[in-house]
């Protein structure tokens, strides 16, 4: 039977008094404080906080869209009850957003950070992004995070004048790395911040390693794991590549809603009127085997299914070296032309220099990077119409 933790009697008293007094510790990054590259850009209003400002430019941008028919974990199915990467990005949200609101912290720039955190995710999830990664080095020598791309989205692709403190938590955001405790870490400016961009494009070792730099951030990278791990046990459910057997704790809504409340709970119990973000030993250990379970039973048997080697790595290499074979050529009645280079140049009076004139790996790497599934494929259609598509959507009634 399902029991759901509560938080204990004495916090939930402290944190009464405190809200009713407005006597709690002040943790929360002020909104006075956002730093900009070109603040006389931004203009400030008294009921439209700068984060908030930060919220609209991420859901009106043009990739914000295609998270929709991006895949969160499982490819190739046409079930509209699997979640995408959308729904993800709302669930990290709404999670980040509740432990945010308890601990006093600024909301406004958790769903800033959460809406972006997955804007530069490639087609079919972190297969895509593995298999992008490895083309981009052997092409370019440069290397593929879809969290240091969703930067790159919100900052190059589209000069949006984006806060510091909101970028810096997208970048750091590495939902694949759990930690008991979360302390940020100070990132004093600009410079820094994209001394260390560049940085992870060629040192793996450093990429894994960025600190977030404000509570907010560590409480949306926290929340992007909690988020997964029920709903993918959920997912592998309704898909049948696993069931609830394979689990210890159960895939169903309740089972998912027990697995988040517990750790939320824990969270704000070690967390509340404290510097870091933390759970104990023992909701940490059991964060951990969910998600050593998932890989066992969710993520590894999907990869024998779907056999992404034979299906998505030929493809995405066949497709990268037509893009850059027409890239080269001038062919501007190639799509990466018409769908993508010219839409991006028309930001071109607000960046340094035309977007075409980029590295040619890179702009292959964003256009790809930017596709949603269904594009990937009927683009890979239109240029290779007599090759065989190897891969085959599951329908409703399949």
């Amino acid at each position: 039977m399902l029991k759901f933790e509560q938080v204990s009697d004495a916090l939930m008293a402290r944190m009464a008094k405190e809200k009713e007094d407005g006597s709690y510790v002040r943790l929360a990054f002020p909104n006075e404080s956002a730093t900009r590259r070109h603040p006389s850009e931004d203009d400030k209003l008294i009921w439209r906080s700068a984060f908030m400002r930060d919220i609209d430019k991420i859901l009106y941008c043009p990739h914000y869209n295609r998270c929709a028919d991006k895949t969160q974990v499982f490819s190739f199915y046409k079930n509209d009850d699997i979640t995408r990467r959308s729904l993800h990005v709302q669930m990290v949200s709404r999670i980040a957003r509740t432990i945010g609101s308890a601990l006093h912290l600024n909301v406004d720039l958790i769903e800033a950070i959460a809406l972006g955190h997955d804007i530069g995710h490639p087609p079919f999830g972190h297969t895509g992004e593995k298999y992008l990664d490895q083309l981009y080095f052997e092409h370019a020598g440069r290397h593929f995070y879809h969290n240091i791309h969703s930067v790159r989205v919100l900052d190059k692709l589209y000069p949006y004048n984006l806060s510091l403190q909101v970028l810096s938590g997208i970048a750091s955001h590495n939902g694949e790395q759990e930690l008991e405790v979360y302390t940020p870490k100070a990132l004093p400016d600009f410079e820094t911040f994209d001394e260390q961009m560049e940085r992870c494009y060629t040192d793996r070792a450093f990429a894994a390693r960025l600190s977030p730099a404000t509570l907010e951030a560590c409480v949306v990278r926290i929340s992007d794991i909690i988020a997964y791990l029920g709903k993918d046990r959920q997912d592998a459910e309704i898909t049948h590549v696993t069931d609830a057997s394979a689990f210890d704790e159960s895939p169903d809504t309740a089972g998912t809603s027990e697995i988040i409340n517990d750790l939320v709970v824990n969270i704000i119990e070690n967390s509340y009127g404290q510097p870091y973000i933390k759970l104990d030993h023992e909701h940490f250990t059991r964060m951990r085997t969910l998600k050593q379970d998932n890989y066992a039973a969710i993520y590894n048997h999907f990869a024998k299914q779907i056999q992404p080697d034979l299906t998505i790595r030929p493809m995405m290499a066949t497709l990268y070296e037509k893009l850059l074979s027409d890239l080269l050529a001038k062919n501007y009645s190639s799509p990466i032309y018409k769908h993508h280079i010219n839409d991006m140049s028309r930001m071109d009076n607000k960046r340094s220099r035309p977007y075409e004139s980029e590295e040619p790996n890179t702009l292959v790497v964003d256009y790809i990077a930017s596709m949603t599934d269904d594009y990937f494929i009927d683009l890979y259609r239109y240029l290779f119409p007599d090759k065989k598509i190897p891969v085959e959507y599951k329908g409703y009634f399949d």
